[in-house]
């Protein structure tokens, strides 16, 4: 470990820290807040979408100090990507709740096109719920391909760079660093030698 605490990394595409551990952690208790003000007096669902929503709706989920369910989703895309977006879309993992009449809250890491939010928006309202509402702690609204999404919630707005790091992966590895990095090539990984 380093002397500020944080592990040293050992891929040399791992760049500099866009964000930092302190600043995401400072927007995710804003989010809370602002979550909290709205749902006072309800209970929500938050519906995180997997895999790299886990450290943001877990961190949001301590950061709502008001009642609320937790549940998962997994979604995954195939097809021809060419425009940012997949052809279809299917199921991984589909919730162990039922939503009909609740207010649902999906806790997404990054919004880009906004393809996969729509279809989840559309495939969950046909469960009757009261409200969808989307929290995203990253967007890029430039990269929209689809209007009228229900985001209610947004923490940053990052540019179209590639990232490591809270919940953002690099070869399904590098998820668990505290800070956002940016990812200097995706060529394949030399790994550094440790300091």
């Amino acid at each position: 470990m380093s002397p500020d605490g944080h592990r040293p990394v050992l891929d040399e595409r791992i760049g500099e820290v866009y964000l930092a551990a302190a600043e995401i952690a400072t927007r995710v208790e804003e989010l809370g807040g602002e979550l909290a003000r709205d749902y006072a007096g309800r209970e929500p669902v938050l519906v995180g979408a997997l895999k790299s929503c886990v450290p943001f709706v877990t961190d949001l989920s301590r950061a709502l100090p008001i009642s609320h369910a937790l549940d998962f989703i997994e979604l995954a895309g195939y097809g021809s990507a060419a425009l940012g977006g997949h052809e279809r879309i299917r199921f991984l993992k589909d919730l162990d709740l039922e939503i009909a009449g609740r207010d649902v809250v999906i806790v997404d890491e990054v919004v880009d096109t906004g393809l996969t939010l729509h279809y989840l928006c559309r495939t969950l309202s046909l469960r009757n719920p009261n409200s969808i509402v989307c929290a995203t702690l990253f967007d890029r609204p430039y990269r929209r391909l689809v209007e009228e999404l229900p985001i209610g919630y947004v923490g940053f707005t990052v540019p179209d760079e590639f990232f490591a790091g809270y919940g953002f992966d690099l070869d399904e590895r590098w998820r668990n660093l505290p800070d956002l990095h940016l990812v200097q090539s995706l060529s394949p990984a030399r790994p550094r030698e440790p300091d």
